[in-house]
């Protein structure tokens, strides 16, 4: 996306929020950024609030970490632009139809991404895209 440091990330997010509050001109990715922030009013209080980004977000305390969640929405937006894996277009197409909301959709995309990161993370290997395609066509239909 933009980078590996945890807080260079997070930083982008915050970045993108202010720039949107003073209706400053946004870069691509800063827009792309802005559209996954206006599709979340539930993490508006998090953007205002520069302590929450050095804040740990564990399963173990029942949260979800609002960085990663909004990270594997641009993920997921730069797939289908590029249709990586070929056919995850197609795909997001049908889950689209099916649920009538692309949000709902990602959200969809989102748990099969995150199985496929947690499946690469516990391997030691790269993310298997033909998994991950499999799974998206699933909830597809």
């Amino acid at each position: 996306m933009f980078g590996t440091d945890r807080n260079e990330l997070r930083q982008m997010f915050y970045t993108v929020w202010e720039k949107l509050q003073a209706g400053a001109p946004l870069t691509p990715l800063e827009d792309l950024i802005g559209g996954v922030l206006g599709e979340h009013p539930e993490y508006r209080a998090l953007l205002e609030n520069p302590e929450a980004r050095d804040r740990d977000y564990t399963p173990e305390q029942g949260e979800t970490n609002p960085f990663l969640h909004m990270a594997m929405h641009i993920a997921i937006r730069e797939q289908l632009g590029t249709d990586r894996p070929a056919g995850i277009r197609e795909a997001h197409q049908r889950l689209v139809r099916r649920l009538d909301s692309a949000h709902d959709a990602e959200h969809a995309m989102l748990e099969c991404l995150g199985e496929a990161l947690w499946q690469a993370q516990r391997s030691g290997l790269p993310p298997d895209e033909a998994a991950y395609l499999e799974c998206v066509q699933r909830w597809a239909g």
